[in-house]
């Protein structure tokens, strides 16, 4: 064989193996704690929170290698998470890193007040100092205990802070001129959190090259991550983050979505009325995320939380979790999960037990049950080519910089509570569209507007940071597409010192420049426009009328359906008031208030609800308005022979199957009660658990061929063996 057909054969073969190695990791949990039996949740990997640990968790902790080893110890991969702007960084602040006192680089208001996270632990500046103690005192240290993949979650500078002096060194640095108070003008507004951005889109390239760089001399393929709430919630809440631009980022290798129910009850307006809408505000929220990162290949991690960070009651807690957990599985292109965070808080914290009651108690018996059913549902989730039922193609076009001019307001403009966002998003999503979202600065990727038939867009609440996005929306409605702009363009930060008004340009906003590049001159008129094969059609509103009056949406929608129908050829727009979608044998449904109409959304088919303990089965489910359901299916089990657990509130593992045997193993959290449904050829003649005969005939269903079987958890393992 000659030389060159070795080398042929054997980069072949590299290629084969490189394409069969498969990530490990499809769940994971964030703790600070050291392994113990009522945590063990039996994801696939754990991140382990600071060396330090967790500046809420005052608990006494071990140190952070040992803390690695007791997780290893139980057969978990281990990772390290920790906040690259804010954590337990006294020894830094106190000067006992480097002898210097550094409590002047945290975020400062104007009132001259550092902005906390925790007790001595502030919201940070980024200086190149503390991203030097960053990358000596913590990444080395983790890369040095084996971990080779590095969570830096929230890179968070908040729109309030820019006062204090390491900011305004950083603004001297980055502008060439001296500090302005970001509250006297629109403009000072807009470069001070344009610096903000800059900072931690900074700080996090310095972090991650400097790990992989460690990494790789000590001969590790160190992977970077960036857990971030939304830029939709970062928006609403008025933090600065980098967002979408770390796809830019060659160090980064994904991101986990931090959505949960305290982003996703943050109150909006629609029809006039304002209030928390959680499950539309969370579907909005992890379709930005996914959108954020879809063209870049990235892998992205979606987050739920049985709880949240704000003390509430055990009803509210899980009414909410099943809306942000329907929410996050309406993305069938998204299969890897962060299944929980803190479950050091979710098992052992204490809550109220109801409303209106003082009484506080652990998660309750049932709840608990619940929820290990639907997390271990998520260790086989599939990914899926079907997309969630309704009229699609219609997407909303976001920028980072919606996040620069949330605060404070001038010359009395206000966009209360991201309305001119949810202006164009909830007229659509309330009537049944999933609407999608575009990142303005993800237009370069050919990817990013394949699936769009009609975008919507305003530079009401944000502004390009660049023209070149306008000439790739310009060849996209040449070729076709259909753009609808809605916007007043009379905000004070149309005029801000921008590329649209200077180095030779001279137009009066940003949209003037775009509309140009399609031929439309001069300060454009509401009405349509036809451009190549494509149309654009501008409306003269901002989009926060059409959410903050009532009955106000009638000619935006209008508009879109005849463009949706006509021009882009997308079918007829269909308006009802749910969603369904199917991911191999699980379907889920929501259904909305506020909608066309108030029926309940009938499903039928041999059903187990995944949302009841018990794990019932249905023939047929009426799913009344505002609820959501999560159901498998088991008309579409292809083997109906084989024995296998279907849905448990345990992780099964050591399965083994022969003519009339089945066993396996059972691991979960102890103090918590195991339900599973079993599917079997014929009727078991026996059932032991832990060699303790359990089998009774009413557990058994015979038109499903399966058995309902119950025992209480131990994430050392419980036996399970069946026979028939």
């Amino acid at each position: 064989m000659k030389k060159t057909s070795i080398l042929i054969a054997l980069l072949a073969a590299s290629a084969l193996v490189t394409a069969q190695v498969k990530d490990p990791v499809k769940t994971t949990f964030q703790s600070s704690r050291e392994w113990r039996p009522t945590i063990d949740n039996r994801a696939d990997a754990v991140m382990i929170y600071g060396t330090g640990g967790n500046p809420s968790d005052k608990s006494k902790r071990i140190p952070f290698e040992e803390r690695v080893k007791t997780w290893q110890n139980k057969g978990y991969i281990t990772h390290f998470m920790t906040g690259i702007a804010w954590g337990e960084y006294q020894d830094y602040f106190t000067g006992k890193w480097d002898g210097k006192m550094h409590l002047d680089e945290g975020q400062v208001d104007i009132k001259g007040d550092t902005i906390w996270h925790g007790h001595m632990v502030p919201y940070i500046v980024p200086t190149d100092n503390y991203l030097k103690y960053i990358k000596e005192m913590h990444v080395k240290r983790v890369i040095d205990a084996g971990i080779d993949a590095i969570f830096m979650e929230e890179p968070e500078f908040w729109a309030r802070a820019g006062y204090s002096e390491s900011f305004k060194h950083e603004w001297k640095k980055y502008y060439g001129f001296e500090w302005r108070p970001q509250h006297e003008s629109p403009e000072n507004t807009y470069l001070a959190n344009k610096l903000k951005y800059w900072l931690y889109f900074n700080a996090l390239n310095e972090v991650f090259t400097y790990a992989k760089a460690y990494g790789k001399s000590k001969g590790m393929d160190v992977k970077c991550y960036v857990p971030t709430h939304s830029l939709i919630n970062y928006s609403q809440w008025m933090i600065v983050s980098p967002e979408a631009s770390l796809a830019s980022l060659p160090v980064v290798d994904g991101y986990i979505a931090q959505v949960w129910t305290g982003t996703s009850r943050e109150p909006n307006y629609f029809n006039g009325v304002v209030k928390e809408r959680v499950f539309e505000t969370a579907f909005l929220e992890y379709g930005s995320m996914e959108s954020m990162t879809a063209p870049t290949g990235r892998k992205m991690f979606f987050l739920t939380d049985p709880i949240e960070d704000w003390p509430r009651d055990w009803v509210d807690y899980k009414k909410n979790y099943q809306a942000t957990f329907t929410a996050q599985l309406l993305y069938p292109n998204i299969a890897d999960y962060e299944v929980m965070p803190w479950p050091e808080r979710i098992y052992e914290g204490l809550y109220k037990t109801s409303m209106n009651s003082d009484t506080k108690a652990k998660i309750p018996k049932d709840y608990a049950t619940q929820m290990q059913v639907m997390i271990n549902t998520l260790n086989q989730m599939p990914k899926s080519k079907n997309q969630v039922s309704g009229s699609s193609g219609i997407s909303i076009l976001l920028a980072n910089s919606l996040m620069f001019q949330r605060f404070p307001t001038h010359a009395g403009y206000d966009d209360p509570q991201l309305a001119n966002f949810y202006g164009l998003a909830l007229p659509f999503l309330k009537r049944g569209v999933p609407v999608k979202t575009v990142h303005i600065e993800n237009l370069s990727f050919k990817e990013a507007l394949t699936d769009t038939k009609v975008l919507l867009m305003s530079y009401a609440n944000m502004k390009p940071l660049s023209p070149e996005a306008h000439q790739h929306l310009a060849d996209w409605v040449k070729s076709g597409g259909v753009l609808i702009y809605s916007g007043t363009d009379l905000d004070p930060f149309q005029t801000v010192q921008e590329w649209w008004n200077t180095k030779g340009n001279h137009y009066s906003s940003p949209a003037d420049h775009l509309f140009e590049k399609m031929n439309i001159e001069g300060v454009a008129k509401e009405g349509r426009y036809n451009y190549g094969q494509g149309s654009v059609h501008i409306l003269r509103t901002d989009p926060k009328d059409y959410v903050l009056k009532q009955n106000n949406t009638q000619q935006l929608l209008a508009v879109v359906k005849d463009l949706y129908e006509t021009k882009a050829k997308g079918g007829k727009l269909q308006f009802k008031n749910n969603f369904f979608l199917t991911r191999g044998v699980y379907d889920l449904v929501a259904v909305l208030d506020e909608s066309v109409d108030a029926k309940p959304y009938q499903i039928k088919g041999n059903l187990i609800d995944l949302f009841d303990p018990k794990l019932p089965i249905y023939t047929s489910r009426d799913i009344q308005v505002g609820e959501q359901c999560f159901f498998l299916n088991l008309d579409r089990i292809q083997d109906k022979q084989k024995p296998q657990v279907l849905a448990a509130a345990s992780r099964i593992y050591d399965e083994k199957i022969d003519a009339h045997h089945y066993s396996f193993i059972a691991k979960s959290p102890i103090q918590t009660t195991h339900i599973s449904r079993i599917l079997l050829p014929q009727k078991p003649k026996s059932i032991l658990v832990n060699q303790q005969e359990v089998f009774a005939e009413l557990n058994w269903d015979q038109k499903t061929k399966t058995y309902l079987l119950g025992f209480e958890n131990d994430p050392q393992g419980v036996a399970v063996a069946i026979k028939w």
